[in-house]
């Protein structure tokens, strides 16, 4: 037994141990500004921190795994996406029930269902085939190292700054409003409906011929060392992923969401440049203003997305797979453009990505959520089929 871990143990490269000690400089002297602002802001950074670890060591994304279910009929991934959309969903029904935790209000991810959020998932399905990642999968692979995900962020913000600067013609256009299906069928309905609907998706999969071709759980037997340094297992990192959204809606009152804090980002660089926020009525709005003059640590999005990209440097370097490569061809860096921009100009338009509209949007019983993946589904199915254009493979 000893000589069989021992063996195992020996086949990992060297822990990136400069790599580690950056990111937990980096990491102490974010934590202690957090916790200059607040103890709760402290906890959603080492929320993220959490989030961005498991993120990485399962390279738990959603752009690959629809892309395997396109092209190979392989659906491990999703099987993974709907085992964790269950456990959020159950954690989040008696909390949203409720309305309270801990002596403070919660709820959930409720959005309108119209024109704008039907083409904005449909635009940031094209957008995360071409990108190479979803919101966040960008934001795991960028602080793992990847330049080419870095920069697909930087575009992914910009678009994301950009559509909020139209969102208010896209959502003039008609839609039915917020719908809650809990607020319509109560929790006793809603939430049995939503698990029943995800059980229908996996058997429909499993009908039309498609099969989990990859482990979904420990492949290689359980070791210490493979929890420090990965790969860890899809359904555990699903798992993971569903009780730190429901921890995120516990202490902050809302559950986990991305794209606000990239548009907080690019309007932070667009203010500093001489943009007049007043232009603009979303921007004009009281909260976004706020936030405008904040700290952007003091921004519960962005702290977590930041605790995200750190905790994916630290999985990085014990993995040992910190190793920046160059992006590659000018089609390649078309790519990047485009998908980065699609992904943020979409995920504004569809108030949300595959995080804040599909995996909250659906944890909190929103009609959204549903609608977000129906059309953002075909837009998948285009943009693989868009992407040897730009010199990507799809295998």
């Amino acid at each position: 037994m000893t000589a069989t871990v021992t063996a195992t143990e020996t086949a990992f490269p060297p822990i990136q141990r400069p790599v580690l000690a950056l990111a937990i400089v980096m990491t102490t002297g974010v934590l202690g500004y957090a916790l200059g602002l607040s103890a709760r802001q402290a906890g959603l950074f080492v929320i993220g921190i959490a989030l961005g670890v498991a993120l990485y060591h399962a390279s738990f994304g959603f752009t690959g795994s629809y892309r395997r279910v396109i092209v190979h009929g392989d659906i491990s991934g999703v099987t993974a996406q709907l085992v964790m959309l269950a456990a959020a969903i159950l954690l989040f029904a008696p909390i949203l029930a409720q309305g309270s935790a801990f002596g403070h209000g919660v709820g959930g991810a409720i959005a309108p269902v119209n024109i704008s959020l039907a083409l904005g998932a449909f635009l940031f399905g094209i957008g995360m085939q071409l990108g190479g990642g979803c919101a966040s999968g960008t934001l795991f692979s960028a602080g793992g190292g990847n330049l080419r995900m870095g920069l697909v962020l930087v575009f992914f913000c910009l678009g994301a700054f950009w559509g909020s600067l139209d969102l208010a013609w896209w959502s003039r256009l008609p839609g039915i409003g917020e719908v809650s299906l809990a607020g319509v069928f109560g929790w006793e309905i809603a939430l049995p409906m939503q698990l029943g609907a995800l059980v229908l998706i996996y058997l429909g999969l499993r009908i039309a011929g498609a099969r989990n071709k990859r482990p979904i759980w420990w492949a290689h037997g359980f070791s210490w060392m493979y929890v420090l340094r990965g790969p860890w297992p899809l359904l555990l990192s699903a798992g993971l992923l569903a009780l730190l959204n429901w921890a995120i809606l516990l202490l902050a009152g809302h559950p986990w969401s991305i794209t606000w804090g990239f548009s907080l980002w690019a309007a932070k660089v667009a203010l500093a440049l001489g943009w007049d926020p007043a232009t603009s009525s979303f921007w004009n709005d009281g909260y976004a203003q706020a936030a405008l003059v904040r700290p952007v640590l003091a921004d519960d999005v962005s702290v977590t997305n930041i605790g995200i990209i750190l905790g994916a440097l630290i999985a990085a370097s014990l993995a040992a797979k910190v190793s920046p490569k160059p992006i590659g061809s000018l089609r390649s860096l078309v790519a990047v453009v485009v998908g980065g921009l699609l992904m943020g100009y979409g995920a504004r338009l569809a108030y949300g990505c595959n995080i804040g509209s599909l995996f909250s949007g659906l944890a909190s019983a929103s009609l959204h959520g549903w609608v977000w993946i129906t059309c953002a589904i075909p837009g998948n199915v285009i943009g693989v089929y868009l992407r040897p254009l730009f010199g990507q493979s799809n295998d």
